[in-house]
């Protein structure tokens, strides 16, 4: 995948994840994001990063002491954790939801 093509897609992810993060209460939970890197952070708890890494045109998500990184799988145009296959966006709203202790909607 060429740089331009990666730069959009992974801007897309981040502005995604950014607009669900909206509906939360940003007492609960609030971001912020800066050059290729969206920052979750929670009331007197963690701070979780997702950035884009451009030089491998992965995604990498940590969350406290856990980290993945992902890739764009070509045929379903989803991101996919090289190790076990699982997808991004699961994967944050499952963290989000674990660390606020409640189920939460996953419209991502």
């Amino acid at each position: 995948m060429d740089r331009p093509t990666f730069l959009r897609l992974a801007d897309d992810v981040i502005r995604r994840v950014e607009d669900w993060l909206e509906d939360f209460d940003p007492d609960e939970v609030d971001f912020s994001t800066a050059d290729g890197v969206l920052k979750i952070q929670f009331e007197g708890g963690p701070t979780y990063v997702l950035n884009r890494q451009t030089a491998t045109n992965e995604m990498w998500y940590a969350a406290g002491v856990r980290a993945w990184h992902y890739v764009l799988d070509p045929e379903s145009q989803t991101w996919r954790c090289d190790k076990d296959g699982h997808e991004l966006f699961e994967r944050i709203a499952g963290t989000v939801a674990e660390t606020l202790g409640r189920a939460i909607p996953h419209p991502i």
